[in-house]
């Protein structure tokens, strides 16, 4: 994942656990359960790139493995 992807996920989810608290300590059940969205939707992005970043070396890995097999 890029360095830029990987902030803009966890500045996602830091933003959702602020909400989350100014929900909460405002009795304000939106803003926290918009908090709480907003932080899901930062772990959800960071595990999509996760995924992403794994299978592209997978596929790296395996077309390293065949160019050895034809030398």
């Amino acid at each position: 994942m890029s360095g830029f992807d990987k902030m803009k996920d966890k500045a996602e989810q830091l933003i959702g656990k602020g909400k989350e608290k100014l929900g909460q300590s405002t009795d304000n059940e939106d803003m926290e359960a918009a908090g709480k969205r907003d932080q899901l939707k930062g772990e959800v992005k960071e595990t999509g790139h996760d995924v992403r970043d794994r299978a592209a070396g997978a596929v790296k890995d395996a077309k390293d493995a065949l160019n050895n097999d034809k030398r």
